[in-house]
């Protein structure tokens, strides 16, 4: 079958954009979900904010919200004002989620391996609606393009140092199993994330 593609693709409307947020954001509350039932850790800034909540006690939702605060600036520096109001919404609502759903869905049996593959599968598909709606989930990824614009260093290598710092203190919270699993769930994402975020292939923008 030959690909039709646009020639003038039309864009988004805000309707669009908010149930892309809605779905993204909802999606990724329950990867998060999955996530900690397992007790799986993950990369990026979701990554710190679930570390500080297995160490201290406290809520994914807070501290994610919370870590994410300075990274609006290089965001707005690097990628604009109207990515940065949606990307705030979506960490704000993932938030909120985190905070709502264990009360209206909980798992009798989940095992680490399916686990892992559901969890990248499905934070790949949040991150997906989130990228192709102009929003992200804040974090590493914002301050990552913000360095490469300004010393040239690649963004790809700071996320991956962040990642690798990330579960190198995970492996002093959690057993290595644990780790090994979450690093599955993590590569899976990253695969759902590199097979299917081109914009050559995609209509709308």
């Amino acid at each position: 079958m030959t690909e039709i593609i646009a020639e003038n693709p039309a864009r988004h409307t805000p309707l669009d954009d908010a149930q892309g947020i809605a779905f993204g954001s909802l999606m990724a509350a329950f990867g998060v979900l999955m996530l900690t039932h397992l007790g799986f850790v993950t990369g990026q800034t979701a990554g710190l904010a679930i570390l500080v909540s297995y160490a201290t006690g406290w809520g994914f939702g807070p501290v994610f919200f919370v870590i994410n605060l300075p990274f609006y600036w290089f965001g707005y520096r690097r990628l604009g004002g109207g990515f940065v109001l949606k990307t705030f919404l979506a960490v704000a609502l993932l938030s909120a989620l985190t905070m709502v759903l264990p009360q209206y869905i909980s798992f009798q049996n989940l095992h680490p391996a399916i686990g892992a593959v559901l969890i990248g599968f499905v934070s790949g598909s949040a991150l997906l609606a989130l990228f192709r709606h102009g929003a992200s989930l804040g974090g590493v990824g914002i301050l990552a393009l913000y360095l490469q614009d300004k010393t040239g260093f690649k963004a790809g290598w700071t996320q991956l140092l962040f990642d690798a710092c990330v579960f190198a203190i995970a492996l002093t919270l959690r057993d290595w199993q644990t780790v090994a699993w979450s690093a599955l769930g993590a590569l899976v994402l990253n695969l759902v994330i590199t097979l299917n975020h081109r914009r050559d292939r995609y209509i709308a923008l």
